[in-house]
């Protein structure tokens, strides 16, 4: 199967589940269905008919490698799916990001308004935890108490939320000193590495792997991460609207110190071909078993949007 393929596949079963979490009758069970339209209408906005599902697309293959099927994995796949989407609604807030254009399409808050797309990512959030605690995403609460505390952690002031505060502090408190580059690395670890790494890492738990093979995985996953926001940064530099699907050349207007900015785009490249290259690495442990979250790798390197 090819990754494109497989990718394909991850994303047809993740939009399945999250569409069915997001029925109004499913959310709201005897509740007045009335009562929380808009704001399903919302959180179904911040999730649906967009994205690529990178991160479940890791969640499933990690998880294959230890014998979990797609199907098995899918329920953590969609709970770091929610996550994920809520938290660019929040971003994309005027008092974050300020966005009006993801993925093509008006942003949450441009398409609702502030109080509801705030409201849509609460939603999200906690709909991902009461997902990960029930029987059917595993059978053994063990496993589904490790899921719901790594993704906890990936998630919360040690991970995305505490790197989306650092770098809001610099834009909207300004830094003494201009940030170098392992303060960006740190920074770029928590905001966005930390949920590919637990996608990562998820596949070992549901899969009850050594600690040598969860390991491993959490060392792809980290590498990995650092190559999403290289080539994100590169984007910005180099992208188009059209192309990307969301507005570019931000970090350049506000002044923003990136790596990009730092090193230059060709030191940033050879960084990230080396990053890609530790990222495969990391993999050795599994053979050809690990080809499709190679060419995940790869993929994340290569994207245009």
């Amino acid at each position: 199967m090819t990754f494109a393929q497989s990718l394909s596949d991850a994303a047809r079963l993740t939009e399945a589940t999250l569409a069915h979490l997001l029925a109004e009758k499913t959310l709201m069970g005897e509740a007045p269905e009335a009562q929380a339209g808009r704001l399903i209408a919302a959180m179904r906005h911040a999730v649906l008919g967009g994205g690529k599902r990178v991160r479940p697309l890791l969640v499933i293959e990690s998880a294959a490698l230890f014998g979990v099927t797609a199907v098995q994995a899918a329920a953590t796949a969609a709970a770091l799916e929610l996550v994920h989407c809520y938290s660019l609604a929040h971003d994309d807030l005027p008092a974050m990001d300020n966005d009006e254009l993801r993925r093509g399409q008006p942003t949450v808050w441009k398409a609702y308004d502030e109080w509801t797309a705030i409201l849509a990512g609460d939603g999200l959030l906690t709909l991902a935890f009461d997902l990960l605690a029930r029987p059917e995403t595993h059978p053994d609460a063990d496993v589904r108490v490790a899921l719901v505390g790594a993704l906890a952690r990936a998630s919360g002031a040690a991970g995305m939320v505490g790197g989306q505060a650092l770098d809001l502090m610099a834009d909207k408190l300004g830094d003494p000193e201009r940030p170098t580059i392992e303060h960006i690395r740190q920074l770029q670890a928590m905001k966005t590495g930390a949920l590919l790494v637990f996608a990562c890492e998820a596949g070992a738990i549901l899969g009850r792997a050594s600690d040598v093979e969860r390991r491993a995985l959490v060392d792809f996953g980290a590498a990995l991460g650092f190559a999403f926001q290289i080539a994100d940064d590169l984007l910005d530099a180099e992208g188009d609207v059209a192309t990307v699907g969301k507005a570019v050349a931000k970090d350049a207007a506000a002044n923003k110190a990136t790596l990009v900015s730092l090193m230059g785009i060709a030191e940033a490249k050879a960084m990230l071909a080396r990053t890609e290259a530790a990222a495969n690495d990391a993999l050795a442990l599994f053979g050809a078993k690990a080809d499709v979250l190679r060419e995940a790798a790869r993929f994340v390197v290569n994207r245009k949007s």
